[in-house]
């Protein structure tokens, strides 16, 4: 059964894909970075968009790395991935100011949060391979890889 925050398919989502333990406090963290994140992917692909001559976004306008489009395919395959979508579908999330998505880049929408919710898990035990439960610390290295590689 689904508990109205997501939080426990969140927590099954780390143990599935990295073998991490995240506490139902770093829920919030982990929902506001890859909420982040897909801002500024979406930035990205406005201002693409907009290069080409168009106001709404396609997915090709998007600057989804390989790596990225590869954890989106993972993350079609999981158990948890039916729920997580249900989850996102549920919370109705504004797109940054000036960005508007084609229907199909909306629909790619769960499938980005997905792919980059597996990276950022795997992350973890790139920072730290004997961790079971990431620290503030942990977080915050994560958080800085990403803000460097995307």
């Amino acid at each position: 059964m689904t508990h109205p925050s997501g939080i426990p398919v969140f927590q099954r989502l780390f143990r599935s894909v990295a073998s991490i333990k995240i506490a139902k406090n770093d829920i919030r963290r982990f929902r506001e970075f890859v909420d982040e994140e897909i801002d500024r992917i979406a930035i990205s692909g406005r201002n693409s968009a907009r290069f080409n001559g168009r106001d709404v976004i396609a997915v090709q306008d998007l600057p989804i790395t390989a790596g990225v489009q590869e954890r989106m395919r993972e993350f079609d395959e999981l158990e948890e991935a039916p729920e997580i979508r249900e989850l996102l579908r549920q919370v109705v999330r504004q797109p940054p100011a000036d960005v508007t998505f084609d229907d199909e880049t909306e629909e790619l929408l769960p499938e980005l949060f997905g792919g980059l919710s597996i990276a950022l898990a795997r992350s973890f035990r790139v920072i730290d391979p004997t961790m079971t439960t990431p620290s503030p610390d942990h977080w915050n290295r994560a958080f800085t890889l990403f803000q460097l590689v995307f």
